[in-house]
């Protein structure tokens, strides 16, 4: 049995009667709320407890990425991987992750998440979730109807990058691409591990199985059997 440890690094300065004015910490709370000096003092502190899970002997530190809320305070999860790569020594850096559908064009993430995985020494776990409707379709204003198509191919097109020595073009629906040549290339061969998170959604269970992913079933209640993701 392994061990992650998970952050979501929550904004904890709420104030007291915030449940009775406010209906969400999701997508429409004032950003008024947010003190970005205090906001200094906690990305150090959770900065702080994720390189202490290392030492401590987690086999993995966990991160992922949301948008326009105060419940998870990492809208691009690579850049707190990157503090942490040169910082953390064992643990396996697991982003959960980047929702693929929202790059234009994808293939950063491909470099970027390349990138972490040279700097750590292959210790990156690639996360590829769907995303949550409040981050992709009202933050970011995605399709829902096209949203699952676009995920597919970025997804192939990350993968493809990865795993192709010599530069390709690509011609998808959403990305053409005359040129397709990361670098740098990852560590791991053929590619970094791929975890798919999600909230139950009987087609991303389907969809993760047939390319022979691990699915990361992230619940608090059976409301996530309705999402996206």
């Amino acid at each position: 049995m392994k061990s992650h440890f998970f952050h979501l690094m929550p904004y904890k300065y709420l104030p007291e009667d915030f449940s009775r004015k406010y209906r969400s910490v999701w997508v429409d709370v004032p950003s008024t709320l947010y003190d970005p000096v205090k906001g200094h003092e906690i990305y150090n502190e959770y900065l702080d407890e994720l390189e202490y899970a290392d030492q401590a002997g987690f086999d993995g530190i966990c991160v992922n990425e949301h948008h326009s809320n105060a419940y998870g305070l990492m809208p691009s999860p690579n850049l707190i991987l990157a503090a942490l790569a040169r910082r953390t020594h064992r643990a396996a850096l697991v982003v959960l992750g980047d929702s693929l559908a929202l790059y234009n064009p994808p293939i950063r993430v491909a470099e970027e998440m390349a990138m972490l995985d040279v700097i750590s020494g292959g210790r990156l776990v690639a996360g590829f979730p769907l995303g949550s409707s409040m981050d992709t379709n009202f933050a970011y204003g995605q399709t829902p109807a096209t949203l699952r198509e676009k995920y597919r191919e970025a997804h192939d097109l990350v993968i493809r990058a990865w795993t192709t020595p010599e530069p390709f073009t690509f011609n998808g629906k959403y990305t053409q691409l005359r040129y397709v040549n990361v670098w740098p290339r990852p560590i791991q061969k053929p590619h970094p591990p791929v975890w798919i998170p999600g909230t139950g959604s009987v087609e991303t269970w389907e969809w993760a199985a047939r390319h022979d992913y691990g699915y990361a079933f992230l619940s608090t209640s059976d409301t996530g059997r309705r999402s996206a993701a």
